[in-house]
Protein backbone atom coordinates (compact mmCIF):
# COMPACT_ATOMS: atom_id res chain seq x y z
CA UNK A 1 0.00 0.00 0.00
CA UNK A 2 1.39 3.51 -0.54
CA UNK A 3 1.75 6.15 1.48
CA UNK A 4 -0.53 9.24 1.93
CA UNK A 5 1.78 11.30 2.95
CA UNK A 6 4.91 11.98 0.55
CA UNK A 7 8.21 13.36 1.44
CA UNK A 8 9.45 16.39 -0.71
CA UNK A 9 13.31 16.21 -2.22
CA UNK A 10 13.73 19.15 -4.91
CA UNK A 11 15.84 17.47 -7.60
CA UNK A 12 19.04 20.56 -6.50
CA UNK A 13 18.64 19.55 -3.31
CA UNK A 14 20.97 16.70 -1.32
CA UNK A 15 19.52 14.27 1.08
CA UNK A 16 18.42 15.51 4.83
CA UNK A 17 20.96 15.99 7.47
CA UNK A 18 19.20 13.80 9.52
CA UNK A 19 16.43 12.26 10.36
CA UNK A 20 13.62 14.53 8.46
CA UNK A 21 12.57 15.69 5.27
CA UNK A 22 13.02 18.83 3.55
CA UNK A 23 9.14 18.78 2.68
CA UNK A 24 5.91 16.98 2.66
CA UNK A 25 2.83 16.54 0.57
CA UNK A 26 0.27 15.37 2.89
CA UNK A 27 -3.63 14.19 0.95
CA UNK A 28 -6.99 16.76 2.57
CA UNK A 29 -8.24 15.96 5.93
CA UNK A 30 -8.28 17.17 9.04
CA UNK A 31 -5.64 19.07 10.40
CA UNK A 32 -4.28 18.09 13.89
CA UNK A 33 -2.03 20.43 16.04
CA UNK A 34 -0.53 19.02 19.07
CA UNK A 35 0.70 21.62 21.56
CA UNK A 36 4.53 21.54 22.71
CA UNK A 37 4.98 18.41 24.71
CA UNK A 38 7.51 18.27 26.70
CA UNK A 39 9.68 14.92 29.09
CA UNK A 40 6.82 14.89 31.61
CA UNK A 41 4.87 11.92 32.36
CA UNK A 42 1.51 11.63 32.58
CA UNK A 43 1.89 12.15 36.36
CA UNK A 44 3.10 15.28 36.11
CA UNK A 45 6.60 13.67 36.82
CA UNK A 46 9.59 15.15 34.62
CA UNK A 47 11.66 12.46 33.42
CA UNK A 48 15.20 12.36 34.40
CA UNK A 49 16.95 15.27 33.93
CA UNK A 50 18.75 13.98 30.39
CA UNK A 51 17.45 15.08 27.03
CA UNK A 52 17.64 11.61 25.73
CA UNK A 53 14.92 10.62 28.50
CA UNK A 54 12.82 13.53 28.01
CA UNK A 55 13.24 13.45 24.23
CA UNK A 56 11.88 10.00 24.59
CA UNK A 57 8.94 11.09 26.77
CA UNK A 58 7.93 14.08 24.60
CA UNK A 59 8.03 11.95 21.55
CA UNK A 60 5.88 9.58 23.38
CA UNK A 61 3.50 12.02 24.75
CA UNK A 62 3.01 13.67 20.74
CA UNK A 63 2.42 9.87 20.00
CA UNK A 64 -0.41 9.72 22.24
CA UNK A 65 -2.29 12.70 21.46
CA UNK A 66 -1.98 11.63 17.80
CA UNK A 67 -3.43 8.36 18.83
CA UNK A 68 -6.14 9.96 21.14
CA UNK A 69 -7.18 12.14 17.17
CA UNK A 70 -7.24 9.16 15.43
CA UNK A 71 -3.85 9.56 14.14
CA UNK A 72 -0.47 7.65 14.28
CA UNK A 73 3.27 8.96 13.78
CA UNK A 74 3.16 8.38 10.45
CA UNK A 75 0.29 10.83 9.63
CA UNK A 76 2.74 13.74 11.37
CA UNK A 77 3.57 16.10 8.54
CA UNK A 78 5.90 18.63 10.61
CA UNK A 79 7.70 18.97 13.85
CA UNK A 80 8.73 21.15 15.33
CA UNK A 81 11.14 21.16 18.57
CA UNK A 82 12.58 23.45 21.12
CA UNK A 83 15.96 22.63 22.90
CA UNK A 84 17.08 24.74 25.73
CA UNK A 85 20.88 24.10 25.07
CA UNK A 86 23.33 23.18 21.77
CA UNK A 87 25.14 20.73 23.91
CA UNK A 88 21.81 18.76 24.04
CA UNK A 89 21.65 17.93 19.90
CA UNK A 90 23.19 15.27 19.73
CA UNK A 91 21.11 13.91 23.04
CA UNK A 92 18.32 15.06 21.11
CA UNK A 93 19.75 12.63 17.90
CA UNK A 94 20.12 9.74 19.52
CA UNK A 95 16.72 9.65 21.09
CA UNK A 96 14.70 10.36 17.94
CA UNK A 97 17.80 7.63 16.40
CA UNK A 98 15.96 5.34 19.07
CA UNK A 99 12.36 5.67 18.54
CA UNK A 100 11.68 6.82 15.17
CA UNK A 101 12.55 3.29 12.78
CA UNK A 102 9.75 1.38 14.72
CA UNK A 103 7.61 4.51 13.84
CA UNK A 104 9.05 4.97 10.50
CA UNK A 105 9.87 1.85 9.24
CA UNK A 106 10.02 3.08 5.36
CA UNK A 107 12.87 5.78 6.53
CA UNK A 108 10.29 8.47 5.18
CA UNK A 109 10.38 11.02 8.16
CA UNK A 110 8.72 14.11 8.93
CA UNK A 111 10.24 17.77 8.40
CA UNK A 112 11.63 19.14 11.86
CA UNK A 113 12.63 22.60 12.52
CA UNK A 114 14.96 22.34 15.78
CA UNK A 115 15.28 25.02 17.39
CA UNK A 116 18.01 26.18 20.73
CA UNK A 117 16.43 28.68 23.04
CA UNK A 118 17.14 30.29 26.32
CA UNK A 119 14.99 28.26 28.38
CA UNK A 120 11.47 26.91 28.68
CA UNK A 121 8.24 27.54 31.06
CA UNK A 122 10.02 25.32 33.60
CA UNK A 123 13.79 25.14 33.84
CA UNK A 124 14.31 21.52 34.49
CA UNK A 125 12.82 20.86 31.19
CA UNK A 126 14.93 20.65 28.51
CA UNK A 127 13.31 19.82 25.50
CA UNK A 128 9.36 20.37 23.62
CA UNK A 129 8.25 19.33 20.68
CA UNK A 130 4.87 20.66 18.91
CA UNK A 131 3.57 18.51 15.80
CA UNK A 132 0.93 19.02 13.18
CA UNK A 133 -0.44 15.65 11.35
CA UNK A 134 -3.33 15.23 8.80
CA UNK A 135 -6.29 12.96 9.66
CA UNK A 136 -8.02 11.69 6.79
CA UNK A 137 -12.08 10.93 7.28
CA UNK A 138 -11.45 7.33 7.29
CA UNK A 139 -9.74 7.46 10.54
CA UNK A 140 -12.02 8.44 13.40
CA UNK A 141 -10.97 9.72 16.55
CA UNK A 142 -11.85 8.14 19.72
CA UNK A 143 -14.68 8.99 20.96
CA UNK A 144 -13.47 8.79 24.64
CA UNK A 145 -10.55 10.73 23.57
CA UNK A 146 -12.38 13.73 22.53
CA UNK A 147 -14.04 16.18 25.15
CA UNK A 148 -17.30 18.57 24.11
CA UNK A 149 -18.05 21.52 25.81
CA UNK A 150 -21.63 20.85 27.04
CA UNK A 151 -24.45 22.29 25.35
CA UNK A 152 -25.91 25.45 26.29
CA UNK A 153 -28.73 25.70 28.13
CA UNK A 154 -31.22 27.54 26.68
CA UNK A 155 -33.63 29.86 28.54
CA UNK A 156 -37.65 29.58 27.97
CA UNK A 157 -39.32 32.44 28.20
CA UNK A 158 -43.18 32.32 29.35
Amino acid sequence: MASRIRPVTPASFGPPLGMYSHGMIAPGGELVVVAGQVGMGAGGTVAVGDVVTQTKQALDNVRTILEAAGCTMRDVVRLQTFLTRADDIPGFMKARSDVFPPWFPDGVYPPNTLLVVSRLVRPELLVEIEAMAVRTARKPARPSALKSKPAARRRRRR
